[in-house]
């Protein structure tokens, strides 16, 4: 994996890390919290892709940046 492509991933799983928290926080993730004790369906899905995003683009940066031609 390139290097930029795995900063890139980082970037974009902190992002939807902080989104997905803020969401969670949101008026509609409080109703749904009320009801369903649980919060909304898109904070939960922000929050799993951040976490996925950011452990992908570690793994690659951790990995280096070997390819083969």
């Amino acid at each position: 994996m390139h290097k930029g492509l795995s900063i890139a991933l980082i970037a974009v799983g902190i992002a939807l890390l902080i989104l997905g928290y803020r969401a969670s926080e949101s008026l509609s993730s409080d109703v749904s919290k009320f009801f369903t004790d649980s919060p909304s369906d898109k904070a939960i899905w922000m929050l799993i892709g951040g976490g996925a995003a950011l452990l992908i683009g570690l793994f690659g940066l951790g990995r280096g940046g070997t390819r083969s031609n």
